[in-house]
């Protein structure tokens, strides 16, 4: 009086099914975390891409003016970038220069337009230094040059 062979193959059939039911569950659920991954990343990656800028100087010529050296920030980037001493932090040689001791000729800059940027001559020692800009959404870009 126990099951036939078909009536133990019916079990064994629904079980796997339920089985393979649950794992298919499992993969959706990771692939679906995994593409939701992916496109928060390109999203930060765009967002990065979308604020980018060069320091155009020639960095054996740095122009003065006044009591400012002057250093031409370029909008690389795809959007609109705010330029002032809130947006932008500076460096010079790995120390941070006084917002009181640096200020923009613009705003702001579209895409492809250029800045200049007033570094009071007293932060800028003679000889090799480095220029780091940080701005929006922390893209920097550093500069060697030679005053």
């Amino acid at each position: 009086m126990g099951f036939s062979l078909t009536g133990t193959q019916v079990i064994f059939f629904v079980a796997s099914v339920i089985i393979a039911s649950a794992v298919s569950g499992v993969f959706i659920v990771v692939i679906n975390d995994v593409s939701n991954s992916l496109s928060e990343r390109g999203e930060r990656v765009q967002d990065q891409l979308d604020y980018e800028f060069a320091i155009i100087n020639d960095p054996n010529n740095i122009p003065s003016e006044g009591s400012n050296y002057l250093f031409y920030l370029k909008n690389i980037g795809g959007k609109k970038i705010s330029t002032t001493n809130s947006t932008f932090t500076i460096f010079i040689d790995g120390e941070l220069v006084a917002v009181a001791n640096y200020n923009f000729s613009d705003n702001s800059i579209n895409p492809d337009e250029v800045t200049t940027m007033y570094i009071v001559t007293s932060e800028i020692d003679a000889g090799d230094s480095t220029l780091r800009v940080v701005g929006p959404r922390d893209i920097d870009d550093e500069f060697t040059f030679t005053i």
